[in-house]
């Protein structure tokens, strides 16, 4: 069985589009912004072994506020840019009750199944409560990366709290 780093997208990989205290994608690729530390972070990971994916929700294709083809050319572009090895996304709200939006743990069985990942030596990297809880409940061991949202915390407390994903990686390393 694998070890696996899984990743949450906006506000882990690249940087939010914050508005009132609370995160938000980008609205294109032309507003992406990967953040400064994560191609040698990512790189670190890789070294060592670790399979890289991210696990992100992306609610706003249901709610008809992005298409499908947005998300999908930042997904691209990420993959382009950073040595990650698979995307699992959730495009449904928390009114489809499905079992991929986190901060239920349906995204990461998945990626556990095709990749042949064990989930108790593996890692959640993620900046929500959502990433966190989900990590938990997948059995993964969770770092929050702090931006300090305006937002509720975990219900389950993350195993380390990071100020960046240099910082996450160096915990996961040590």
């Amino acid at each position: 069985m694998k070890t696996a780093v899984f990743l949450d997208r906006d506000g882990v990989l690249n940087e939010p589009v914050v508005r009132d205290g609370r995160p938000y994608p980008p609205a294109g690729v032309e507003q992406l912004i990967v953040v400064p530390d994560a191609e040698a972070s990512l790189a670190r990971l890789k070294q060592h072994g670790f399979i890289l994916i991210v696990v992100t929700n992306q609610p706003d294709v249901q709610r008809g506020t992005c298409s499908l083809a947005v998300v999908e050319s930042i997904n691209k572009r990420l993959a382009q840019t950073l040595p990650l090895d698979d995307f699992f996304t959730c495009y449904h709200d928390d009114s489809d009750h499905c079992d991929c939006r986190k901060p239920l743990p349906g995204l990461f069985i998945k990626a556990a199944a095709k990749h042949e990942i064990d989930l108790a030596r593996s890692y959640m990297i993620g900046d929500r409560w959502r990433d966190i809880d989900a990590g938990a409940a997948a059995g993964c061991r969770t770092i929050l990366i702090d931006r300090h949202y305006d937002e509720c915390a975990p219900q389950s407390k993350p195993d380390y709290v990071a100020q960046s994903l240099s910082a996450a990686c160096d915990w996961i390393l040590r």
